[in-house]
């Protein structure tokens, strides 16, 4: 059985290689301009060629996103761009305006034109169209279900990438209007201030200043807060239905999140090619899940369009009970991490070793860069951890978490 690509978030370096290090078979990311997450910290023209040296020098493929629907003045600078990515051996183009994959195919033919999710492409007929533009590999509107998934892969060779996991827009295809009408921020432009994660009162125009609420709730309410996406459970179908790339969103999220979301869906392909695609996820991947911050999770359109179950309406997110504490920097029996939130001596931590393999330990002595003993380290140091038991299997780039205190 041949898995399908396992394609990863990176909104930054660090998230890159963390993305690498925990399975991922390709990782897609932006550059300073034309993508649609302005706000993620991004790449420079230099860094996209030393992301691309990185990725290929452990065996990964590099897709940058130019997704943005472009304005005249956008495409001044394209030409050049497009050639620094060419020269970069960047492995694909996300695009979704036409404009931008007519100067693509003109500058850099040689480069393969990956069709966004933007595009929402919904019927056969979108797919030959596009596929006749000279676009090798097609991501499928989320709003498509997997009869319809499995129809289309019958009727094209084009490459399919669909998404498996991550935040939904509540907007079609991710095409928004709301956050330029209230921030004046453009979501076609990379710049999407969230506004379907705000919380709404409902005020009636003749009676100013009264407020009536939508839902229950003291804070108002998230009307336009859509669940998480989470299909692990389906990707037995999506395999047998010839999707050639599961993608995960998330170049915003954090790079606990990237990890251990990359994590979870390498561990779960890698046990269904060992055990067969009939095999029934262990409890264990289910209770991965749950350690991870979530809005909750939907599977969208995968059966029927989602209705009001899939909606999270009392809260921007659900409560977790586990956080990131660091990422390994130097790997031994005493690893050197750097902290992401505070660690105290006596805390339980837990290493997350790459397919699905936790390990316990307790925090016995906390030592500062300068060599001097912490009882507390608090977030962005770099401390040297004494663990009981002291970690046998612990790698560079790997993460450490804790419970919380409720």
């Amino acid at each position: 059985m041949k898995l399908p690509e396992l394609l990863a978030p990176a909104g930054n370096v660090e998230k890159m290689q963390t993305a690498i290090h925990y399975g991922a078979d390709a990782v897609y990311l932006g550059g300073k301009k034309f993508s649609l997450r302005a706000h993620a910290t991004n790449f420079g023209e230099e860094e996209i060629a030393q992301a691309v040296a990185y990725a290929h020098g452990h065996g990964v493929q590099v897709y940058t996103t130019l997704n943005i629907f472009a304005h005249n003045d956008d495409l001044a600078g394209l030409p050049d761009y497009l050639a620094s990515l060419r020269q970069a051996k960047v492995d694909g183009l996300i695009i979704s305006d036409p404009g931008i994959l007519a100067v693509a195919r003109r500058v850099a033919p040689e480069l393969p034109i990956h069709l966004s999710t933007q595009a929402n492409v919904t019927n056969l007929e979108s797919v030959r169209f596009w596929a006749a533009q000279g676009v090798k590999r097609l991501n499928l509107a989320r709003e498509l279900s997997l009869a319809e998934i499995t129809q289309i892969r019958q009727a094209t060779e084009t490459e399919l990438e669909i998404f498996v996991h991550g935040a939904l827009c509540i907007s079609y295809s991710g095409r928004c209007l709301l956050s330029l009408y209230l921030t004046g921020r453009d979501a076609n432009q990379g710049n999407c201030a969230h506004p379907c994660r705000y919380h709404y009162r409902l005020e009636e125009e003749k009676r100013p200043g009264q407020f009536f609420p939508v839902e229950e709730d003291s804070r108002g309410t998230y009307i336009f807060n859509a669940k998480d996406l989470c299909l692990l459970n389906r990707l037995p179908e999506l395999i047998r239905a010839g999707a050639n790339s599961l993608k995960i969103e998330g170049r915003m999220k954090s790079v606990y999140y990237v990890g251990a979301i990359t994590r979870l869906y390498r561990a779960a392909l890698d046990y269904w090619q060992t055990e067969g695609l009939d095999a029934a996820l262990p409890e264990t991947f289910r209770e991965e899940l749950l350690k991870i911050g979530s809005r909750g999770y939907t599977e969208n359109f995968c059966d029927q369009p989602p209705g009001a179950a899939d909606m999270l309406y009392d809260g921007p997110l659900i409560s977790y009970d586990y956080a990131p504490v660091g990422i390994v920097r130097q790997a031994g029996p005493q690893p050197v991490i750097e902290t992401r939130n505070p660690i105290v001596v006596g805390d339980r931590l837990e290493y997350l070793a790459c397919g699905l393999n936790n390990t316990a330990h307790t925090v016995l002595s906390l030592t500062g860069a300068n060599g001097a003993p912490l009882i507390q380290a608090n977030p962005n140091n770099l401390v040297t951890l004494t663990l009981d038991p002291a970690p046998a299997a612990c790698e560079n780039k790997g993460l450490f978490r804790k419970k919380m205190a409720l």
